[in-house]
């Protein structure tokens, strides 16, 4: 038997339309480095969306249509975020840390052919061109040289001149919910990176789990200074969020670096914000440094990667309340958040918060013993994270024409997402992670593979074997520790192996610590043991340099 409630599509253009209308008068703030940041609400950014829409029709983004932004988190950015999908087009956000050879592959796979890309970032854009022959249109947005694009075989528009003029309003399609609204790229850790791909019924189920207050818990009575990148994991869904229910964006541009945060906590007065544990480091060193009034923050969401206890304290002691979350790309990317049980006190809460957190009624999760088996939750039974729900990704994208790629590594049988996180999970749902199913290193709330390290630093002729773990980290959560066993006669010249590794490697992924060992452990297959490096070094047994 059916229903007889209405069956009405949940779309990005509902989202948009909403805070337009009913928030109209909630705003996003764009920090510029000046006097007076710029400011604009909800109305004025709806009609915005919707000029830039007519303006992406004329450019050939039409339904189904894939667009890159290669943004900073700005109020444009987040004109583009509404646009784009609502009008029926799938939007791609670039990840502008990643390297060259990373991004050209991703535009190309994906066959991105607009991209949206802020004027400062041009000289990040403008050396890939000659090897992103699908991109036709080239759209920029705000200050910056132009410069670098003078000789680009794809067109150069201007934004503001673009919508200039258009009309305020547009045809949202009536789109199936289950469609594409948007897309994000792992960093590629094992192999090519892999493309996520969310629907509108996924963004916006997301959206009203992280306005609950099991979870952000934000309303229009907040402004939330969105450090998390909008290129990584949608800005953690706080976009859609703030639309859904009007909360005011504080957006920080370019200006990420902890005295431009300072300032702007202090002067804009946001009551939330959502970052790694990177950025509350360098905050906390900023401000105990040249202290800054930051008592309008009462709800910080902190991910990416596990957060000290002692950067927990140290926040606690300032008034502001560091909130743990866990999530990825393919979780869009809530899964977790660390609200204490209601009724503790302050010492009885501390457990709880130093979890990963509990999971909401959207996801589902069990844990897989080494055997297939599945483990009970007990808090002490560790095993593989697996989760599922409404806004878990089934598949990874497979490319213009390509089926769905379900790699046994990542999915399970029954459709399971594999995480690679091992954890315990307690009788209440808390989430407590453990350990990684693979050797991959979260630094700073971004990836490093420790394979790619490793075969690039058995390039160099000086070295016969390498393996490389991560290590806990005070201001990034991990960092590599590169293991090597030199060849007979060679010797250990550790800043000459790091910039070897320079040539291959972003410069953040370079390890600091290093060691030479006689030789790596390996198991009985032969593999590398990275657990025992890893006991090595928690027991001070190797002699480790660090630069």
């Amino acid at each position: 038997m059916l229903s007889t409630m209405q069956d009405v599509p949940l779309l990005i253009s509902r989202i948009l339309e909403h805070g337009r209308t009913i928030h109209g008068r909630s705003t996003v703030t764009t920090w510029t480095g000046e006097a007076e940041p710029r400011r604009r609400d909800f109305a004025e950014i709806g009609d915005r969306a919707a000029r830039l829409a007519g303006a992406l029709g004329d450019l050939g983004v039409t339904e189904g249509r894939v667009l890159g932004t290669l943004m900073w988190n700005n109020a444009e950015h987040v004109e583009v975020y509404f646009a784009v999908p609502a009008m029926g087009a799938v939007l791609h956000t670039l990840n502008l840390r990643l390297p060259a050879e990373q991004l050209v592959w991703i535009v190309n796979h994906a066959d991105d052919r607009v991209i949206v890309v802020n004027g400062t970032l041009i000289p990040l854009l403008a050396p890939l061109l000659p090897r992103l022959p699908k991109v036709e249109h080239i759209v920029v947005a705000g200050p910056g040289d132009r410069g670098p694009l003078a000789g680009a075989t794809a067109r150069v528009h201007e934004y503001e001149d673009l919508i200039a003029g258009r009309p305020t309003t547009y045809a949202w399609p009536q789109l199936d919910e289950r469609s594409a609204a948007a897309m994000c790229y792992t960093s590629g850790t094992t192999g090519d990176p892999k493309g996520v791909l969310f629907s509108h019924r996924s963004v916006y189920l997301h959206s009203m789990q992280v306005n609950m207050a099991s979870s952000m818990g934000l309303t229009d009575r907040d402004t939330t200074l969105a450090v998390v990148p909008q290129f990584h994991v949608n800005a953690w869904g706080l976009p859609h969020a703030a639309f859904m229910s009007g909360v005011n964006m504080l957006m920080p541009d370019r200006f990420l670096q902890p005295a431009p945060l300072a300032e702007m906590i202090e002067r804009e007065r946001p009551t939330h914000a959502a970052a790694v544990p990177a950025i509350w480091q360098g905050l906390l060193a900023e401000v105990t440094a040249r202290p800054r009034d930051l008592t309008s923050l009462t709800n910080v969401s902190i991910g990416g990667s596990a957060c000290p206890p002692a950067l927990m304290a140290a926040y606690d002691k300032l008034g502001v309340r560091l909130c743990h979350a866990w999530g990825m790309t393919e979780t869009s990317p809530l899964g977790t958040m660390a609200h204490p049980p209601a009724g503790l006190g302050a010492e009885e809460e501390w457990p709880y918060r130093l979890t990963q957190g509990r999971f909401p009624a959207g996801v589902e999760a069990r844990l897989a013993g080494p055997d297939g088996d599945f483990l009970p939750w007990d808090g002490e039974s560790a095993g593989e994270l697996e989760v599922r729900g409404p806004w878990i990704a089934a598949a990874y994208y497979g490319g213009v024409g390509g089926e769905p790629l379900r790699p046994e590594d990542r999915f399970s049988p029954d459709g399971w997402l594999r995480t690679g996180d091992v954890g315990v999970i307690s009788p209440d749902g808390y989430l407590t992670l453990t350990d990684r199913a693979k050797d991959v290193i979260k630094s700073g709330g971004e990836w490093i593979s420790s394979v790619a390290l490793e075969n690039a630093l058995m390039a160099h002729p000086e070295v016969a074997e390498a393996a490389v773990v991560a290590v806990p980290d005070d201001k990034w959560g991990e960092r590599p520790l590169a293991t090597v066993v030199l060849h007979e006669g060679a010797t250990a010249d550790y800043a000459a192996l790091r910039e070897f590794l320079a040539g291959s490697v972003p410069r953040w992924q370079l390890p600091e610590r290093w060691a030479v060992v006689a030789a790596v452990p390996k198991t009985s297959v032969g593999k590398f043991d990275k657990k025992v490096i890893r006991g090595q070094y928690a027991a001070g047994e190797l002699d480790v340099t660090r630069l």
